[in-house]
């Protein structure tokens, strides 16, 4: 089995809700939820005239190889009525994979651990809260060391 740190995040909508049901379909097409972060209010990364961000990392446990656990986020993403239409545009659900156990993957379609999470307090925060001493096995630091080194100004508040 592996732990799988998953980063949801919505700013279009009742975002509270689309979390809720992110949660919901990745209980049942993936794997239980064993853990959640609470949900922080961000300000938008990359463009920073979209509406602010909810933003909750989930923890599960799973067999699924790392592809396929990502082909089944993005039909959970399409379900859930997100759209693809410009690089970091406002999304009703974003999810991303953030850690695969240990393991560290450089496919085309996946990177993982997420090749930005070290620079983004959006990320960390939640992060830091359930998994501070998990260690980045690239970074080799402690997830909780690497947000308090971060440069990232951006507003993060937990709701």
């Amino acid at each position: 089995m592996n732990t799988v740190f998953l980063l949801l995040g919505s700013n279009l909508g009742n975002r509270q809700n689309f979390l809720q049901e992110a949660i919901k379909l990745i209980s049942l097409q993936i794997a239980p939820v064993i853990k959640t972060s609470s949900i922080y209010e961000t300000q938008s990364w990359g463009k920073t005239d979209a509406p602010d961000y909810l933003n909750q990392v989930v923890v599960l446990e799973t067999d699924i190889p790392a592809l396929e656990l990502l082909q089944k986020i993005l039909s959970i993403e399409l379900v859930l009525g997100r759209k693809r239409e410009e690089k970091w545009g406002s999304r009703t659900i974003d999810i991303d994979i953030l850690f695969y156990g240990a393991e560290i993957i450089n496919a085309e379609e996946l990177q993982v651990p997420h090749p930005e999470l070290h620079k983004r307090r959006f990320t960390l925060e939640p992060l830091a809260e359930i998994a501070p001493d998990l260690v980045h096995p690239v970074i080799n630091k402690t997830i909780l060391l690497i947000k308090n080194e971060l440069k990232d100004s951006l507003i993060v508040k937990k709701l």
